[in-house]
């Protein structure tokens, strides 16, 4: 059997999603621009592992911060057109689930 090689952005692609939590901010950003606790609380994730999730993701362009004036100051994260291109694969992963994996 002749054994494939993986190419190194690919293998970089499902490293950034296999992170836990990363494909679930991402799809939960699908819906719209959201505030810090409005993901959080959708997803059940603790702030600080959320804080560095958003961080990476920005760094990888694929989420932006939105600083808004106001008192107080409001901050809103959503997703880049980077980040966007995400929707297609996320949502087969979203069907293959209803199909194949069974609820606990």
């Amino acid at each position: 059997m002749k054994q494939s090689i993986i190419c190194p952005k690919f293998e970089k692609a499902i490293s950034l999603l296999s992170q836990r939590w990363t494909a679930l901010v991402i799809y939960q950003l699908l819906i719209g621009p959201q505030r810090f606790n409005e993901i959080q609380s959708a997803i059940g994730i603790s702030g600080k592992v959320l804080s560095g999730r958003l961080k990476e993701l920005e760094q990888q362009g694929l989420v932006k911060r939105e600083v808004i004036p106001a008192t107080p100051v409001i901050i809103e994260y959503s997703l880049t057109d980077k980040g966007h291109t995400m929707e297609p694969i996320l949502r087969e992963i979203e069907k293959w689930s209803q199909e194949w994996v069974k609820p606990e």
